[in-house]
């Protein structure tokens, strides 16, 4: 790339500025005050936080490691690391973790592409992966989805000379739905051997359907293929910010030499590696996740929305495109009563909100407050 000596200031490398700026679900602490009437409690049901937080394990685990703050952290995170291939019969040497798994993405990014590189990500695909595309210098390719599924076709298609990179998150977000092994096994088997499959199971602990895998066969079975995960979903450590993904050898080498030396703090290590062993509590938040999935299902499907079926701990909910009964008008009402929902038009959505599956309260409080919605514009 050739440098502008003339410039009068820095100049970020080519890409930097085509990227859009990554936007978080609106939260308590950044909710515009107008939005709520005052003295209204709030609900954030915007950014797939569990309704239990971390188990009472992982928190003592943190709360232990108070008096340890002068210490560097292990920088391999060999007892995380050990809990992990432990409870998932890995082998440790396969196992990475990182300051949440979005890290791990970036770095494989950074590792596998190049400038003028292509990598193909899906239409309304996490935005994440087309940001550390560009960081990298090189072109999001997006393929097409249908009926708010990732279709395989439409990936092997948009495959070329470039490409070095899939990105593909199983199950997706914002959608909910998921790819079968079968579908994720056809992929890679159509893939060059040089294009590297990045399997993003963020959501991987909540789905229940038999055909399902997060792709942990496929890295054994092959060079390359990555999934990673997350502790910030059903493990409630989402402020912790760490997750892991299980790799080649080959893979796992490469990344570390250019991964941060003490990249995962020592109260995240300790909190993580306690709360993935509880495995009561993750038992305990699945059944309840599908209990009030399919409850809230039932109920929204009710008032005439349509719902993406979903294998996760949220519902993407489709509005009509009305005057009075849009996906922008019931954000502003629920806001009012309190319940803030994720505008998800940015992921090509503009006229459906995506719903957290969270506490008895707020899950039947957010359904009575759509019922008033609807009743207000039924005069309308």
């Amino acid at each position: 790339m050739q440098i502008d000596l003339t410039a009068n200031k820095p100049c970020p490398k080519k890409g930097i500025m085509d990227i859009t700026t990554y936007v978080p679900g609106a939260g308590v602490g950044n909710l515009p005050m107008s939005s709520a009437r005052k003295g209204t409690k709030l609900y954030k049901l915007s950014s797939n936080e569990p309704p239990f937080g971390p188990c009472t394990a992982a928190i003592e685990a943190y709360r232990q490691m108070a008096g340890k703050l002068e210490c560097y952290p292990d920088g391999h995170a060999y007892d995380l690391r050990q809990a992990i291939s432990e409870i998932y019969g890995l082998t440790i040497h396969n196992i990475m973790v990182g300051n949440g798994s979005d890290e791990l993405l970036g770095l494989l990014a950074q590792t596998y592409l190049a400038p003028d590189d292509e990598g193909i990500m899906t239409e309304h695909g996490f935005n994440i992966y087309e940001i550390q595309i560009r960081a990298t210098g090189a072109m999001p390719v997006i393929a097409k989805e249908k009926d708010c599924r990732i279709d395989i076709d439409n990936i092997l298609a948009a495959l070329g000379p470039r490409t070095r990179i899939v990105f593909i998150a199983n199950p997706a977000n914002p959608t909910g739905t998921y790819l079968s092994a079968e579908e994720i096994h056809r992929l890679h088997a159509a893939l060059p051997e040089h294009v590297l499959l990045v399997l993003d199971g963020a959501y991987a602990e909540y789905v229940t359907a038999n055909d399902y895998s997060a792709g942990i066969e496929l890295v054994k079975q092959h060079a390359n293929v990555v999934t990673t995960r997350t502790f910030s979903k059903i493990y409630g450590l989402a402020g912790l910010r760490i997750g892991w993904m299980y790799a080649p050898l080959g893979i796992i080498d490469a990344v570390n030499r250019v991964r941060g030396p003490f990249n995962v703090n020592a109260a995240a290590q300790a909190a993580s590696a306690a709360a993935v062993r509880d495995r009561r509590f993750l038992e305990k938040s699945v059944s309840y996740n599908d209990e009030w999935r399919q409850w809230l299902t039932k109920k929204l499907t009710a008032f005439g929305l349509k719902i993406t079926p979903s294998a996760t701990n949220f519902l993407l909910i489709h509005f009509p495109d009305d005057e009075y009964k849009n996906a922008r008008l019931a954000d502003e009402y629920l806001k009012n009563k309190g319940y803030i929902l994720r505008r998800v038009s940015n992921y090509g959505f503009p006229h459906a909100l995506r719903l957290t599956i969270s506490t008895k309260e707020a899950n039947q409080g957010v359904i009575d407050a759509l019922s008033g919605f609807f009743k207000l514009n039924e005069v309308q």
